[in-house]
């Protein structure tokens, strides 16, 4: 059984290519964080190398050894493979060494499965040395091996990698969807599996851990309350803020860009609530103080400012200089009205 949840499209081009076994040689997944593209991928190597009648059976030997990261056949390569944390702080690229190693274990026959399937996590980190290498491979593919690679941004990689792979996109669930499998299928409590669902932005995983993990919740409620400081702070503490994030930006680029993009959803929730859109917003358990704050703001000012955020993300995206980036951002940001 598919463990993978809403997928339909990609699950069922996936499940015709094994019934009729077209299997591509590689295949590129993309979707945000946690919208269950490694889910997918393990669900495929356990259709590849399933014991049971109706491949991926999830209950088989091999299926079992997959889903726990015990079969010999089954590699993941990530940045953080055979690394410290120290390391990896200090080392922000998939190597080349750790496609040369997946290369030769490429080259031998699978140990105790059909097929031996790579699964490159992060895919966008790879190295400009280690996509060419890896290129090499995917042009002169090796019968019975199966190369799955995951991205969240396609966009960072080479062109040539990306056409030598099959490419199916994993969209984010509708929030109902999200919310109904929380409920059935994870016995979590209504109000809590809507909040969660609304949160996860469709990616089902997300909810799944922050369900779990307290953490998660409370790192966000840090958040928007750092958010709302910001906002009403003078332009002096905005512009030390945004030396600060700017100075976090060299260190982890994708924790920046989540943090503005809770910055989007409270902008976004705000122009929602102006409209009188209440039933739609993201922050639900904040819905009170959204609704006290859109008093002080036109809805002109609330667009003004997604737009800001935007243009603040993709420059980003494109290298333009962080702390210039964010100072403007700062200065976007209208002073609120009272009374």
């Amino acid at each position: 059984m598919w463990q993978v949840v809403g997928q339909t499209r990609a699950v069922s081009l996936l499940q015709h290519g094994l019934e009729r076994e077209t299997v591509a040689h590689a295949y590129l997944l993309v979707g945000p964080p946690h919208v269950g593209k490694m889910t997918l991928a393990l669900n495929l190597a356990q259709a590849l190398n399933c014991e049971g009648d109706e491949p991926p059976c999830g209950e088989c030997g091999s299926c079992q050894k997959i889903v726990s990261a015990k079969h010999a056949d089954v590699q993941i390569i990530s940045l953080t493979q055979n690394r410290s944390s120290a390391e990896t702080k200090s080392q922000a690229e998939i190597s080349i060494d750790q496609i040369r190693q997946m290369q030769h274990s490429a080259s031998l026959p699978p140990f105790e499965g059909r097929y031996k399937v790579f699964i490159i996590d992060d895919a966008e980190l790879l190295s400009n040395e280690a996509a060419n290498c890896l290129l090499k491979t995917l042009e002169e593919p090796v019968g019975r091996v199966i190369f799955i690679l995951l991205t969240t941004d396609e966009r960072l990689l080479p062109a040539t990698v990306i056409s030598r792979c099959q490419r199916l996109e994993l969209p984010p669930l509708a929030a109902v969807e999200v919310e109904a499998a929380l409920s059935s299928r994870w016995g979590i409590e209504p109000q809590r599996a809507k909040l969660l669902a609304r949160l996860s932005h469709g990616c089902l995983g997300w909810a799944l851990l922050a369900a779990v993990d307290d953490d998660l919740l409370r790192q966000r409620t840090e958040q928007v309350d750092m958010l709302l400081d910001i906002i009403n702070a003078d332009y002096e503490e905005r512009f030390a803020y945004a030396i600060q994030l700017a100075a976090q930006f060299s260190q982890n680029r994708r924790m920046v860009q989540e943090r503005l993009d809770l910055w989007l959803d409270w902008w976004h929730d705000l122009m929602l609530v102006k409209v009188d859109c209440n039933d739609t917003v993201t922050s639900i358990d904040r819905l009170a103080t959204l609704i006290e704050m859109v008093r002080g703001y036109s809805l002109a000012q609330i667009k003004a400012v997604v737009n800001s955020i935007q243009a603040a993300k993709e420059q980003l995206r494109q290298n333009a200089n962080p702390q210039l980036v964010l100072e403007v951002l700062m200065l976007d940001i209208p002073r609120r009205k009272y009374g």
